[in-house]
């Protein structure tokens, strides 16, 4: 009943957050009846199955943004030292993932609406000959399938949101956050994962020059190899985001630097644990889309379903990229005030923000080209 009174409470701007994640889940899950509908109206299993299993990618990517939106709500995040709600570590993980559950419940029911309406179940005209056919109309949907398929999401991201709540310590045990100065651990692993991926996708691709709509189309899919390649090319630029980031401050603060690099810096390396990831995630985003996308007439090749899986995935690492922003603009809060009591003026703190932002995306961008292009290379090269 909490967690039901949670998900109706909620400022407009909270309640739109988890609109977000319901809207992910109702995208999600029509990718997934449709899999089962192309299955019905097909033969041969292994391009269902091969459907099937890209639904993975935007299952993480709605997993992500649910942790992102749970990490960032206000009515489910505890301050350190006192429990909320009065509830235990377990139990606040117990609210938290229903409370997702929920969120995600509701975009599965709208999921299963549009799914029957583009079948032309409902008493409606189906959206079209080719999308009803994909979908699976005329054929009888088993209803185990379908429930099977609809819970996956709530279950998937109520486990994670659960795995990743902040469990406040007990008051008077509460660590301090490494210093700035600390360089987050996971940069060398995260080069190992994408030196990783970069050799998986050029010893078992196949021959094909990345992950591309050409590729899918003309060779019925992409391998394997591929697939694996640019699954720890994401996972290690995941990995290696914060240090990135941290190493982005320690570049504004070379030399000898003045106010506005010098905080613009500090502020890089003290948010870097906190906005590196989704960073990471972008970049890995928007790589595999310049490699997806990239090309003569490469969009004639995409359909529907395609389009609809990368706008969600995309979408997905958009709002996670903003709702790390957000929270680390609500981590800053007494900071930046203490600047403004100790008289720095608004303008140094407006353009230290600037120089922060332009300095991420100096790195960034040829970041996200480079990974692309390596990704793209012929094998032999």
């Amino acid at each position: 009943m909490l967690s039901l009174r949670l998900v109706r409470g909620g400022r407009p701007l909270v309640q739109a957050r988890r609109l977000l994640v319901s809207a992910a889940s109702a995208g999600t899950g029509f990718l997934l009846l449709a899999a089962l509908g192309h299955a019905l109206s097909h033969e041969g299993a292994a391009s269902s199955v091969r459907r099937l299993a890209w639904c993975l990618v935007p299952l993480a990517a709605t997993v992500y943004v649910a942790v992102a939106v749970s990490r960032t709500d206000p009515a489910l995040r505890p301050e350190r030292g006192h429990p909320l709600y009065g509830l235990s570590p377990r139990g606040l993980r117990l609210l938290t993932g229903t409370a997702t559950a929920a969120f995600c419940a509701l975009g599965s029911v709208a999921a299963l609406i549009l799914f029957l309406l583009g079948r032309g179940s409902l008493g409606t005209r189906p959206f079209g000959d080719g999308a009803a056919k994909d979908l699976g109309a005329g054929f009888d949907i088993p209803v185990a399938a379908v429930i099977t398929l609809l819970t996956l999401v709530p279950v998937a991201t109520a486990a994670a949101t659960a795995a990743f709540t902040r469990v406040p310590a007990a008051s008077g045990t509460a660590q301090e956050p490494p210093p700035a100065t600390s360089p987050p651990p996971g940069l060398p692993w995260g080069i190992a994962l994408l030196a990783a991926g970069f050799a998986v996708r050029a010893t078992l691709g196949e021959g094909t020059a990345g992950l591309s709509a050409k590729a899918l189309a003309g060779r019925g899919g992409v391998p394997g190899g591929v697939v694996a390649g640019w699954a720890l090319i994401a996972a290690g630029l995941a990995v290696a985001g914060p240090g990135i980031t941290w190493l982005c401050g320690r570049l504004l603060q070379a030399g000898q630097p003045g106010a506005v690099r010098l905080l613009a810096g500090r502020g890089l390396q003290e948010e870097a644990r906190r906005v590196g990831r989704p960073l990471g995630v972008a970049v890995a985003v928007g790589a595999a889309l310049s490699a997806a996308y990239g090309g003569d007439a490469t969009y004639k090749a995409t359909g529907p379903l395609t389009a609809l899986g990368a706008g969600l995935v995309v979408g997905c690492a958009v709002v996670g990229l903003l709702l790390a922003a957000v929270e680390s603009r609500q981590a800053r809060t007494d900071i930046t005030a203490a600047l403004a009591q100790s008289g720095t003026p608004a303008a140094t703190l407006r353009t230290a923000v600037a120089v922060r932002a332009g300095a991420v995306l100096l790195v960034l961008l040829p970041l996200t080209w480079a990974v692309a292009a390596l990704a793209t290379l012929p094998i032999g090269h």
